[in-house]
């Protein structure tokens, strides 16, 4: 099962850097996390400034142009966490291409009170240089609201809705929208199993998709 659509071709969450990180706590209830890493680097070619595919794989990632990442985290209340993250990199390219400078930003809230749960994000990107603006992918953002309900303490339900497009900064229309519905079974505190449906629409039809997908999780 794959995380969604937002965390994947807009935030490439699943991927690993090599670099160096610190956290700590500003006052009660507020929160940083700082860090300096390897970064992305986008294909010159073919797949240029698709975010998901310019992850690196840590130890072999080209480390030209490092990124800066950071966060700040508020939990006013317990149940509720806010939160507003950046990430700056000065060559996407790490040095194949022309500069393309990019700054990713990312605001998310998650709140629990109760069996109910909600979570919400927007994240968005901002390119520089003449090729990806040519593509129009000079300008990515996308974000999803889920909200959830625990009917037990082995059961629990979850509906979100995604809109994400990858190529925002022309006037052709690129955005995916996607509906994703489904349940969560508990076999412990460690172990979820999980089934959902998934209906997403494209801005041609050949780009449509729906299907189910299970998966497991674990918690260590």
């Amino acid at each position: 099962m794959e995380r969604n659509p937002i965390e994947t071709a807009i935030i490439p969450t699943s991927w690993r850097e090599a670099g160096i990180g610190l956290r700590g706590d500003l006052a009660p209830g507020i929160g940083y996390d700082v860090a300096v890493h390897s970064g992305l680097k986008t294909d010159v070619m073919g797949d240029a400034f698709v975010i998901r595919e310019a992850t690196q794989e840590g130890s072999h990632a080209v480390a030209e142009d490092p990124a800066m990442t950071a966060r700040i985290k508020y939990t006013p209340i317990p149940g509720l966490e806010l939160a507003l993250s950046g990430q700056y990199q000065d060559d996407l390219t790490q040095g194949e291409a022309k500069r393309a400078r990019a700054f990713l930003w990312e605001t998310h809230a998650v709140f629990q009170r109760g069996p109910f749960g909600l979570r919400a994000l927007y994240a968005a990107w901002d390119i520089g240089g003449d090729q990806a603006q040519a593509l129009g992918r000079d300008q990515q953002n996308g974000w999803y609201v889920e909200p959830s309900w625990r009917l037990s303490d082995q059961w629990g339900v979850f509906a979100r809705y995604n809109r994400w497009d990858t190529a925002a900064g022309d006037s052709a229309d690129s955005k995916f929208r996607q509906i994703d519905v489904g349940f969560n079974y508990w076999l412990s505190e460690q172990v979820v199993l999980k089934l959902d449906y998934m209906d997403k629409n494209g801005p041609t039809a050949d780009l449509d998709d729906h299907g189910v997908n299970a998966g497991v999780g674990f918690s260590f």
